[in-house]
């Protein structure tokens, strides 16, 4: 009889497949947890030991140069993250389990002299300590190596954001994401949700800057009534201003062009109190059903959604007849590193100018959509400024016909809002990065 994985060697599977197949990380977690019967305890460790590992991977590379002669095969050189991992950044697990471990994880999966290497090099670890990251006497190279960004990245962001700032983000990246809830106001109010969930054991405490965003402090919120009952959502705070932004009555038409998997779509139909109606559109049928059981779950019946890539809008939609359009669009998802740190190891900055180009094709095709006086709202979730406020003057110069106005906001968020579009990143209020910026359809 095989005997059951250990919490580490789950994660070493784990992250051995975000880096051999390019999976989600967060999506793999959360199908391991399910599969998985370890107690809460090992459950956090599991999580722990995957994303902080994945997230430093950088940082845990330049830990082990020195003990390392040449590269091992990868399962071995990730085995090496892991420990080292453990050794640098978790105080509460002892030297010898983590040793204990990485040697038994190092015979069951290689052999004797597989073992004696995995050994060998942590104890030199152990003993000698791992190199400073203040010596790199390169600044750019120094907050690639501390921030675990790729040396491109790093490099781009300095000119973009300057060295401390780009720091300061890199940093933030490390720390655990918060998970945030959006209330369903046409259901229950801020107070009635958050007195049900107390009641089940279930803190939370208002967002201070979303009215109707509640932020988790104890408990999970997924399988609860109030959930599956449609009274809330998970969505992260920065994600609930882009419904905000586009200013919405009851009964208007609106086009959400790249909708999956459908929080903000919903969230539209909230606030437009199930009136109107919502074209959802986006490039692949298996999205398009996720927009679909979200509004199902949320009694939505305003949303219809379609299977079509949004650079073909036109052929499907005749011109100026939305009141409102959302080109939330695909973007390099620089803005949740916390959520997936496998992104920046995976994108190229030649990823991050075809992104641009496609950004503003899918702009350009909607944006003779709108109605005149029509509000246009395009966002990401990234924070490289090449997508953001490149792709917004890109826009702006080859349609005369719309101009940027300042986004709407809820008050206390309209002090991050700079030179009319909201450029958040990670170090403002804590959100993932997110960029929003609004135009108006100009009147003849």
């Amino acid at each position: 009889m095989k005997k059951p994985e250990t919490v580490r060697e789950i994660a070493l599977d784990l992250i051995e497949k975000i880096e051999n197949n390019q999976s989600f990380s967060h999506l793999l977690i959360n199908d391991a947890l399910k599969k998985s019967d370890l107690n809460p305890m090992d459950r956090a460790l599991l999580t722990e030991l995957v994303y902080g590992t994945t997230q430093r991977r950088i940082t845990l590379d330049f830990y082990l140069a020195p003990f390392l002669k040449k590269t091992p095969e990868n399962w071995v050189l990730n085995l090496l993250r892991l420990s080292v991992y453990q050794l640098t950044f978790l105080d509460k697990v002892p030297e010898h389990a983590i040793l204990h471990e990485a040697g038994e994880i190092a015979r069951d999966r290689g052999h004797e002299g597989v073992t004696k290497f995995v050994n060998g090099v942590l104890r030199n670890v152990i003993r000698k300590g791992v190199p400073k990251i203040e010596d790199i006497t390169d600044e750019t190279t120094r907050i690639a190596v501390e921030t675990s960004l790729p040396t491109w990245l790093a490099k781009r962001w300095i000119a973009q954001f300057g060295a401390e700032k780009t720091r300061e983000i890199g940093l933030s990246f490390m720390e655990a994401p918060s998970q945030s809830v959006r209330v369903n106001e046409n259901k229950v109010t801020v107070a009635e949700l958050q007195a049900e969930l107390s009641a089940q054991g279930i803190e939370t405490e208002q967002n201070p800057y979303i009215p109707e965003a509640l932020m988790m402090e104890k408990g999970s919120i997924a399988e609860t009534q109030a959930y599956h009952n449609g009274r809330c959502t998970i969505q992260d705070e920065s994600s609930m201003l882009v419904a905000h932004a586009l200013q919405l009555e009851d009964g208007l038409r609106v086009l959400d062009a790249c909708s999956a998997p459908g929080g903000k779509t919903t969230h539209i139909g909230e606030k437009m109190h199930n009136t109107g109606e919502i074209i959802a559109l986006d490039i692949h049928p298996h999205k398009t059903k996720l927009v679909n059981k979200a509004a199902k779950r949320l009694d939505l019946t305003n949303i219809t959604t379609e299977v079509l890539d949004a650079r073909k809008a036109t052929e499907q939609f005749e011109a100026a007849s939305f009141d409102r359009v959302l080109v939330d669009a695909p973007c390099s998802g620089f803005g949740v590193l916390r959520r997936k740190p496998d992104i920046k190891y995976s994108k190229t900055e030649a990823d991050v100018v075809n992104l641009a180009r496609i950004q503003e094709a899918i702009l350009a095709e909607v944006s003779t959509l709108l109605k005149e006086n029509g509000i246009l709202v395009y966002s990401t979730c990234t924070i490289d400024q090449q997508e953001n406020r490149g792709v917004v003057e890109a826009f702006l110069q080859t349609h005369p016909e719309f101009q940027l106005e300042r986004v709407q906001l809820p008050e206390k968020m309209q002090a991050y809002v700079k030179a009319d579009y909201l450029e958040l990143v990670p170090t403002d209020i804590g959100s993932d990065g997110f960029f929003i910026a609004s135009f108006r359809k100009k009147t003849n």
